[in-house]
């Protein structure tokens, strides 16, 4: 059995609340989770079979709760987009383009 430790991401507006933890393997991302305390702390964070609100995965890679953590793995809590990201390059270059700023500069 390997010890080491773990860091349990979750990535709010402004800032990441990132916390170590200490583990035994094998251990669960929900038990990760759950040991991070990031869900009392943030309880907005929905992680039931059919929310949608809130995925999770490790290295930027979406995984089940049920999936196993490795010592020196990144648990991530990953929120809902707000928007779409490509809609909102669209409209941002729109905008852009309306202010004249491409125009600018290209003379």
């Amino acid at each position: 059995m390997n010890t080491g430790a773990v860091e349990v991401v979750y990535a709010l507006l402004e800032q990441q609340e990132i916390i170590k933890i200490q583990i035994k393997e094998p251990i669960t991302i929900e038990e990760a989770i759950l040991q991070s305390g990031l869900l009392h702390k943030h309880p907005e964070i929905d992680l039931s079979l059919n929310s949608s609100s809130h995925k999770v995965g490790i290295y930027n890679q979406i995984k089940k709760l049920s999936d196993i953590v490795n010592v020196g793995d990144r648990v991530e809590i990953y929120r809902k987009l707000i928007a779409n990201p490509k809609e909102s390059r669209r409209k941002r270059a729109k905008k852009q383009q309306q202010e004249g700023v491409f125009n600018q500069s290209q003379e």
